[in-house]
């Protein structure tokens, strides 16, 4: 199905606006009477009923005093579930992610977010700008460090592999201290069975991947998925046509980038190893 004919998902988010919305109902006030009350635009008010902006705890709070609804907005917000308070993309790729029994992965700027060390993790997200609430970059780490259960998993047991380009392993994110463990974790999953890391080498003029990054991933109904990701443009794609076109690029990497014994020479030499 392409993903302009979708269903919409129906997350937490919309069944706390449709409480909302009853309960204001309910106090026969209006939203902007109910913004004006709590502090907010009545846009807000609008954004959230309709389930398009999660509400945040704190507002919740006030909400339930306002409306007398004895803390069910801030229950219900407190129960929403981690993956839920991600921005829509990037649910989409947690939940193909964490039953796929393939993902490939190339990745031109950073380290992979599945091979992250925690520090590296923290680094990654206090770079971007503009910079993220504090509360909402705790969620976004603490989410991306769970994910990485993947790699833990048995039954199935996924099967990856990764290409990365040189320049990430030369770039100090967080500072020499933070890139060299990272590169001494990247070394370390090198080894495990069912993972393949393959580094594209600098010196390669040219390569099948210069557009960008990508994963590609096989779901346990043996489908496959691609989710691509640039500056504020981040989507799933499970059109057959185009995930084949994404496959034979990435197919074509793989020959193009050094195998996995030559790139865990390439970590070694970096670790003075």
């Amino acid at each position: 199905m392409h993903p302009a004919n979708k269903p919409k998902r129906i997350t937490s988010w919309h069944v706390i606006g449709a409480q909302l919305s009853h309960f204001r109902k309910a106090a026969r006030m209006t939203q902007p009477m109910l913004a004006e009350r709590v502090g907010v635009h009545e846009d807000t008010i609008g954004s959230v009923e309709q389930g398009r902006r999660p509400l945040k705890l704190d507002l919740a709070e006030t909400m339930d005093e306002v409306l007398g609804t004895k803390g069910a907005l801030a229950v219900a917000v407190a129960k929403v579930p981690e993956r839920e308070k991600l921005p829509a993309f990037v649910q989409d790729l947690v939940e193909h992610e964490e039953e796929a029994l393939t993902l490939l992965s190339y990745q031109n700027q950073v380290v992979p977010g599945l091979l992250q060390t925690a520090d590296y993790v923290q680094e990654v997200f206090d770079c971007l700008y503009p910079p993220l609430d504090p509360d909402e970059a705790a969620e976004w780490i603490s989410t991306r460090l769970d994910r990485q259960k993947l790699l833990q998993r048995r039954n199935p047991q996924p099967m990856l592999n990764f290409v990365v380009e040189e320049a990430v392993l030369h770039r100090p994110v967080g500072g020499p201290d933070v890139l060299r463990e990272q590169i001494r974790h990247l070394r370390q999953c090198a080894e495990l069975p069912f993972l393949g890391l393959q580094i594209m080498p600098t010196k390669r003029g040219s390569h099948a991947g210069l557009d960008g990054p990508m994963i590609l991933m096989e779901t346990p109904q043996h489908e496959y998925v691609a989710y691509v990701e640039g500056q504020l443009v981040s989507y799933l794609i499970d059109d057959p046509d185009q995930v084949s076109t994404l496959q034979q690029k990435y197919g074509m990497l793989r020959s193009q980038a050094y195998s996995p014994n030559e790139s865990k020479g390439l970590l070694d030499d970096l670790l003075g190893e």
